[in-house]
C-alpha cells in the first residue's frame, strides 16, 4: 500500500488532508520560492510545486504531495508581503474587486511527477483604510499570497468566490482525492 507524504510545512495544507481523513507523513522541502520573470501565473504555480517536489526525496511506496498558491491582481502575482506597507498596498488593489488565485499541485510517484493547477475567482468588497489596518495588526496577513487568508479574519472582505474555496485557503482537496485515488492513495 502507498503512503502519502505532504511535502509541505503549511499548516493550512496539514489541516486540508486531516480534515479529508489522509493519514500522511509530513516532510518539507527546502526549495527555494522564486518565480522567473515573464512566467504566467498558471506555470508559476507549477513550477513552485514543481521545485518543491524535486527537493524531497521518497521512497517506492510512497506518494508526494507539494503545492502553492499565488493571488494575481491585474496580471500581476503577488506573493508573500514583506511588511506592512506591501500588505497594505495588496489589500488596497484588491478592495472592491475581483482578483485570481491559482493553486500548482505536483504528485510525485515513482519517479514521474503529474501536475495540474485550479484556478479560482475571489471578489473582495470595497475596504476601508481602518479595515485594512485593523487586519494587518492580526498578524494574519504575513506568509499568505495575497496578505489574506480567506479561512481567517481575511474571510470578512469576500463578497464571493467563483471556483474551488480549498483552492484558495491552499489545496484544491475534492481534485487531490480524485488524482490521489487514481495512484492508490485513500482517506483513512
Amino acid at each position: 500500500m502507498k503512503r502519502l507524504v505532504l511535502g509541505s510545512q503549511s499548516p493550512r495544507r496539514k489541516e486540508l488532508l486531516e480534515l479529508a481523513g489522509y493519514e500522511f507523513d509530513i516532510r518539507p522541502s527546502n526549495a527555494e520560492e522564486v518565480v522567473e520573470e515573464g512566467m504566467s501565473p498558471e506555470e508559476a504555480v507549477l513550477h513552485l510545486a514543481r521545485m518543491k517536489a524535486e527537493n524531497v526525496e521518497v521512497e517506492e511506496s510512497e506518494v508526494l504531495l507539494t503545492s502553492d498558491t499565488v493571488v494575481v491582481y491585474n496580471g500581476e502575482i503577488l506573493g508573500k508581503p514583506k511588511n506592512d506597507q506591501e500588505a497594505r498596498k495588496y489589500l488596497s488593489s484588491l478592495s472592491d474587486t475581483t482578483h485570481e488565485v491559482y493553486t500548482g499541485v505536483c504528485l510525485k510517484a515513482n519517479r514521474t511527477m503529474d501536475m495540474f493547477h485550479v484556478k479560482t475567482e475571489v471578489t473582495f468588497y470595497k475596504l476601508s483604510e481602518g479595515e485594512i489596518d485593523a487586519y494587518i495588526e492580526t498578524g494574519e496577513a504575513w506568509d499568505k499570497a495575497g496578505g489574506y487568508g480567506i479561512q481567517g479574519k481575511g474571510s470578512l472582505f469576500v463578497e464571493k468566490i467563483h471556483g474551488d474555496y480549498y483552492s484558495v485557503v491552499g489545496l484544491p482537496l475534492s481534485r487531490v482525492a480524485r488524482e490521489l485515488k487514481r495512484l492508490g492513495i485513500f482517506p483513512g
